[in-house]
């Protein structure tokens, strides 16, 4: 059972990566920054949309269930992605497709946890590699589409793949022991009002931060052929190895959420990212770039299941869905304007490099602004 979760993770995260290297052949094809940047943004507004929606729902029904709805939704949903034929209609697909990975992700994460309740931070940790793997591979494999002209391709083959992974899932659905951890979870309100301050702590730490990488990672191909004189295959290709270092982390940053302090670590990893974020606008070169590119993907990316084990750990059995939901929501809708908020920026006039150096700017105050709180004992510890 925890495989084909695994699967499907790999599949929403697929769907929704999937525009990020599109928004640089949109804006090529005679679309504004900013339309592009929608495009991209969209899929993690529609990936929002769902969550509070989704933890109510858990009440009433069983998270397997919501996850086998979440199947058949994105099949349909890239199925008529595929069909698009011009850009408001693959804004609406993108839309579509988030709405159903917004479905996963609240009921998924959760039942992992409850899966392996000793080991949290590993579990979180696997399923969200197998989602990073999807962050690796789809850049290179839209991009190979957009060179043969048929980028929709991706899509058709992504609802096929998608019907089969629900299909498997149901069947090993039938076969598991499932947990009954979230069964006195029936209030979705009373959670929230019952763990705000640890969700608003999360929200801080991982919706901020998420906002800016949003914005980094869908304007990265287009800021280094713009600002640094990179082409669009090598900075394609760059992408991709900055998203594949990502892949270590979630397994070593899981392991490490199992043996240290939360708090420590999800400073530590703030305190990186500015580093490296600063030292991105800083270096030219494609090697300095790729080195650059490794390290801030390796950091970055640990940020997701330190922050999911901090707060599903922490979070009790009777309140662990729908505070999960409250959170989720709240950090995905601030995340995802993250790309259009660049387009917007930039067509304003000012350069990639000076919205990058904001962005440093701005995750810099938080980290030192958190730092303070968790030394003056105003933050949960978790666990």
């Amino acid at each position: 059972m925890f495989v084909s979760i695994c699967a499907l993770s790999f599949l929403v995260n697929f769907g929704r990566m999937a525009f990020a290297p599109l928004v640089d052949f949109f804006i090529e094809s005679g679309i504004s920054p900013a339309t592009a940047g929608l495009a991209a943004t969209t899929v993690w507004v529609g990936s929002a949309l769902p969550r509070l929606p989704t933890g109510y729902l858990l009440t009433v029904v069983r998270r397997h269930h919501a996850l086998l709805g979440m199947g058949l939704g994105l099949t349909v949903a890239t199925a008529f992605t595929a069909f698009s034929p011009g850009i408001w209609f693959t804004i609406a697909g993108a839309l579509f497709i988030g709405l159903a990975t917004g479905v996963f992700f609240i009921a998924a994460n959760p039942l992992v946890s409850e899966l392996y309740p000793d080991h949290v931070g590993i579990a979180v940790g696997i399923r969200g590699m197998s989602s990073q793997i999807a962050a690796v591979t789809a850049p290179f494999l839209v991009a190979l589409a957009i060179t043969f002209r048929s980028w929709r391709v991706v899509f058709w083959t992504l609802s096929g793949l998608a019907f089969v992974a629900t299909v498997i899932f149901a069947v090993a659905v039938r076969r598991a022991e499932l947990p009954d951890a979230g069964t006195k979870d029936r209030n979705l309100l009373a959670a929230i009002r019952a763990q705000w301050h640890l969700i608003a702590v999360g929200v801080v730490f991982v919706g901020f931060t998420g906002f800016v990488w949003q914005g980094i990672f869908n304007f990265y191909v287009t800021y280094l052929g713009a600002a640094k004189g990179i082409s669009s295959g090598t900075a394609n290709t760059l992408l991709t190895v900055m998203f594949a270092a990502g892949i270590p982390s979630f397994l070593v940053a899981g392991r490490l959420a199992d043996r240290y302090s939360y708090l420590t670590l999800l400073l530590s990893i703030l305190t990186g990212f500015v580093v490296c974020l600063l030292a991105f606008t800083l270096v030219s070169g494609v090697v300095a770039l790729a080195a650059v590119s490794v390290v801030m993907g390796l950091v970055v990316h640990g940020l997701f299941p330190v922050g999911d084990a901090y707060l599903l750990e922490t979070f009790p059995d009777a309140n662990r869905a729908s505070a999960y939901a409250g959170f989720s929501a709240t950090m995905m809708l601030i995340q995802a304007p993250g790309s259009v908020a660049v387009g917007v920026l930039s067509q304003s006039g000012l350069t990639y490099t000076s919205i990058f150096r904001g962005y440093t700017l701005f995750i810099a105050i938080i980290t030192i602004s958190m730092a303070g709180l968790a030394h003056a004992g105003r933050l949960p510890r978790g666990g």
